[in-house]
């Protein structure tokens, strides 16, 4: 398979997106609720993307496929979080409806990306 850039990575540059897309909601709560779900929040979004590079820089196809296993991980955590703010009234279900179709585009993306780790292609 042709070596792309991790910044050329579709999972990647979504998930980056993802994650200031939660810090710009966030960061205008009370502090109570930045102390409790917002900060929880912006780091499980923020560890998507951190994790796909986190593993895009190791030498062997399994340890980037374990820091994969993370990032999904975190996906299905920032899920949580946002159903938490959702109940709370910290986000509209407007809101929460389009985070979460973001966060199952990029959960898709990233098991295309885990499933192609370390094949060549034809």
């Amino acid at each position: 398979m042709k070596q792309h850039r991790l910044e050329e990575l579709d999972v990647y540059q979504l998930s980056m997106e993802f994650g200031e897309n939660i810090w710009d909601i966030a960061i205008n709560w009370s502090f109570l609720a930045q102390d409790t779900i917002g900060k929880q929040m912006i780091r499980s979004s923020d560890s998507i993307a951190a994790n796909i590079a986190e593993g895009y820089g190791r030498f062997h196809f399994k340890e980037n496929k374990q820091f994969c296993y993370y990032s999904r991980g975190s996906v299905l955590e920032t899920k949580t979080w946002l159903s938490k703010a959702n109940s709370r009234k910290l986000i509209t279900e407007e809101q929460h409806s389009q985070f979460i179709a973001k966060l199952e585009t990029i959960h898709i993306k990233l098991n295309a990306y885990i499933k192609s780790i370390g094949k060549a292609s034809l």
